[in-house]
């Protein structure tokens, strides 16, 4: 018994859009990347770096390390700041290093915010 050919080919696949095929799942997808992984990470890194450009003399701050010290100086022209740890014991800290601001000092007060 013999099959025609007509009948063993297969029905011809119609036409598929770029867009319902691969285009906009990709798109989806990254969108939800951007606003679940992206954008909130991003956010942290501002909120970090304001604070490190914050730091002053005497503010109480952790590090990545654990270690809870007050500020002792910070050294404008370099990323680092000196740390004291204990009466008398004096670190170097890289700014970045620096994870959280436990207490702020009050800024000092300057003539023109006396009166």
């Amino acid at each position: 018994m013999f099959i025609t050919p007509a009948y063993a080919q297969a029905a011809g696949a119609g036409p598929t859009s770029l867009l319902t095929s691969g285009l906009i799942p990709m798109v989806l997808i990254f969108a939800i990347m951007y606003f679940l992984m992206i954008r909130p990470q991003q956010k942290k890194m501002k909120e970090h770096k304001a604070l490190v450009e914050a730091l002053r003399r005497g503010d109480q701050v952790v590090t990545q390390g654990g270690i809870i010290g007050k500020i002792f100086k910070v050294k404008d022209g370099e990323n680092e700041v000196e740390v004291e740890i204990a009466e008398g014991v004096r670190v170097r800290i890289a700014r970045h290093a620096i994870t959280s601001v436990i207490s702020k000092t009050e800024p000092a007060a300057t003539p023109a915010n006396k009166a």
